[in-house]
């Protein structure tokens, strides 16, 4: 369709639509429609609200009177009879006591002294055989030869009985140097020693003394 035929069908329906409605206006039907919607909106706006309901007054409960419990008195106590007076006691006789007779002096020190523990008797001072005496001229002991050239050393305790003019008496040996060459040496020097006796409270004693012989290669 043309432009030019669009813009006439528009214009001419506008044209009618005013028309229309100027038609309507002389008819009377558009100011109908306009008092039936206008007195609705008036009313609308004075009505009011309905007023609250007026309250009601309130009627007070009544309260039971509280009873109170009576109070329980204490019941009289009796009165304390009166008691007699006791009997005070009579004081007892003061008897004077008599001492007794002193016991003899005598008597007294006879019994410390028997109480007494009878004293330890001293033990007795004993002094054991010597061989170091420079005055008895002991010689060394032979080292055996074989034992030298083999390498054997040690040491060799003897156990002999000193008598009372300085012999040896018995010899034994008490410990080994473990090679019986050295031991048997040992023993011969021993018993041709001659020794200090030994002494018990000074008092000469035959006495057993230990003798260390010494083995040693240089």
């Amino acid at each position: 369709m043309p432009v030019a035929n669009r813009r006439l069908l528009i214009a001419a329906s506008v044209v009618l639509l005013h028309l229309g409605v100027l038609w309507l206006l002389q008819s009377g039907l558009m100011r109908r429609a306009v008092e039936v919607i206008v007195p609705g909106e008036i009313l609308s706006e004075f009505l009011s609200p309905p007023a609250p309901p007026a309250p009601q007054p309130q009627t007070p409960v009544a309260r039971k009177p509280v009873q109170r419990k009576p109070e329980l008195q204490p019941a009289p106590q009796p009165e304390p009879l009166p008691q007699p007076a006791a009997a005070t006691p009579e004081p007892a006789p003061v008897v004077a006591a008599t001492p007794a007779a002193a016991a003899p002096a005598t008597a007294i020190e006879a019994t410390s002294v028997a109480a007494r523990p009878a004293a330890p008797a001293a033990a007795p001072r004993i002094e054991l055989p010597s061989s170091d005496a420079a005055y008895l001229n002991n010689p060394k002991p032979a080292y055996p030869a074989l034992s030298r050239r083999l390498g054997e050393q040690g040491k060799v305790v003897v156990r002999v009985l000193i008598g009372l003019d300085g012999r040896a008496q018995q010899a034994e040996i008490r410990s080994s140097s473990g090679y019986d060459r050295l031991d048997q040496a040992a023993l011969a020097t021993v018993r041709s020693w001659r020794y200090v006796p030994g002494t018990r409270n000074g008092v000469p004693e035959a006495m057993w003394f230990n003798v260390p012989i010494n083995f040693v290669l240089e």
